[in-house]
């Protein structure tokens, strides 16, 4: 069975904007490497249009926007070669190495993992609580960069049962964040 792993940047005050965090070099690599690691992703609409319009087109024609540095290239084409499923209702159709997942939730996903493999890898943020409230997730990272936002939105609202969790690494970037993983307890 093929574990399923989440990873989100974080601030210190738990907001989880893409904006609040310090995106350098080693944070970037840290995700490439996540991600060539996995056997494809789990996307839910808003995270897998986001990743589409920022990295598609750098890593398929190697021209870079105004705000891509150099070092984030190699990010870039790691997530535009992944293989990427995507959960939405409201979706027609997908392409960018991807497949819709349709129909209940918890039966596609326990089927994606049922699969052999080394894991999936899952980014969104109301996706990941879903699948929290299923308890479907086997490992979660958490990305603490440290920046005190001051503003929203905080990760997990609204979670309907706390989730006990025990700390498996942890791995300083050289920005100052902290990559955290944890396993829960009780899965």
């Amino acid at each position: 069975m093929r574990p399923l792993r989440f990873s989100i940047n974080v601030t210190l005050d738990g907001c989880y904007d893409h904006r609040a965090v310090i995106p350098d070099e080693s944070l970037h690599h840290h995700a490439a490497k996540n991600i060539a690691e996995a056997d494809a992703l789990i996307f839910g609409r808003v995270i897998y249009q986001m990743m589409e319009e920022a990295w598609r087109a750098p890593a398929q024609t190697g021209v870079r926007p105004d705000w891509m540095e150099p070092w984030m290239l190699p990010f870039a084409k790691t997530i535009d070669a992944a293989k990427k499923y995507v959960v939405s209702s409201t979706l027609d159709r997908v392409d960018w190495n991807a497949e819709l997942v349709r129909g209940d939730l918890k039966t596609a996903v326990q089927r994606l993992k049922q699969q052999p493999g080394n894991g999936l890898f899952l980014g969104g943020v109301k996706l990941a609580q879903a699948l929290t409230e299923l308890r479907l997730i086997d490992e979660y990272e958490f990305i603490v960069h440290p920046v005190v936002a001051g503003h929203g939105p905080t990760l997990f609202a609204g979670l309907s049962n706390p989730v006990d969790l025990k700390l498996v690494s942890r791995l300083e970037l050289n920005s100052g964040a902290v990559a955290l993983r944890y396993q829960p307890k009780n899965p």
